[in-house]
């Protein structure tokens, strides 16, 4: 196995101390810091392969620097924090965290869990032969090259992560057809993962829904929530909201 790089960065040594015991049986390399400005340091110098970071901790809190890794880093980010209620998951995942995990948890959990990071980060469908020599997608205005790996909307380049990519591919693929959480997920990552997990999904949808927004000049978003089943691309929209209103 791959000796991946781990970081943990929390305030609680016998915490780093247990963790760091369990992923060096694991074969893990280790690394910790103890808090936010320490943890930057380290992550750019060290570059790790998922950081597992916690939330409360004292001046700069778990959250603002998991964004401030974001700005730099697509490394996956493993929030373990003793808030365990929906919105604070949802609020970690929606600001760039890859998975929560809530304390008191299991070490067995945890391994099981940085597995399931690493192998997201590191498995693409878009390494499979189906993808090679595809050429471009077009649809309302959204131009995908495949073997770029680019995007643009209404001729303006639109700066995506990995995942949103393979997202908007998946999804233009099959115009029209619906995609539950679920089966996005499972293409993905190409992995089955916690229930948890399918609200990433949500927030990888909500997070390409913004950014085709702020480039498609008032066209209406062909990426379409059908309420409790899943999320479509849909084509042959009316050019602009308005449109859709007359």
């Amino acid at each position: 196995m791959a000796q991946y790089k781990i970081c943990i960065v929390d305030n609680e040594p016998e915490i780093i101390q247990l963790l760091s015991h369990h992923l060096n049986r694991e074969g893990y390399a280790v690394s910790y810091a103890c808090e936010g400005e320490e943890a930057l340091s380290l992550i750019r110098k060290e570059s790790p392969d998922l950081v597992i970071l916690d939330i409360v901790m004292p001046g700069m809190s778990g959250l603002d620097l998991c964004t401030r890794i974001r700005e730099e880093f697509d490394m996956p980010i493993i929030f373990i924090s003793c808030k365990g209620e929906i919105t604070d998951k949802v609020l970690g995942l929606s600001i760039g965290g890859d998975d929560y995990i809530t304390k008191p948890f299991s070490t067995s959990e945890l391994i099981a869990r940085v597995k399931v990071g690493l192998k997201r980060r590191y498995y693409s469908p878009m390494q499979d032969q189906s993808y090679h020599g595809a050429g471009s997608l077009s649809a309302d205005g959204i131009e995908v090259d495949l073997s770029g790996y680019t995007v643009s909307v209404c001729g303006k380049p639109m700066v995506l992560t990995g995942k949103e990519f393979e997202l908007l591919v998946l999804l233009m693929r099959s115009p029209n057809r619906v995609f539950t959480p679920k089966q996005i997920f499972e293409h993905l990552w190409n992995t089955y993962g916690y229930e948890n997990d399918y609200r990433t999904v949500m927030v990888h949808v909500s997070n390409l829904r913004k950014k085709i927004d702020m480039l498609n000049e008032g066209r209406i978003n062909p990426i379409e929530t059908v309420r409790s089943v899943g999320y479509k691309f849909i084509t042959r929209l009316p050019e602009t909201i308005e449109g859709r209103l007359t």
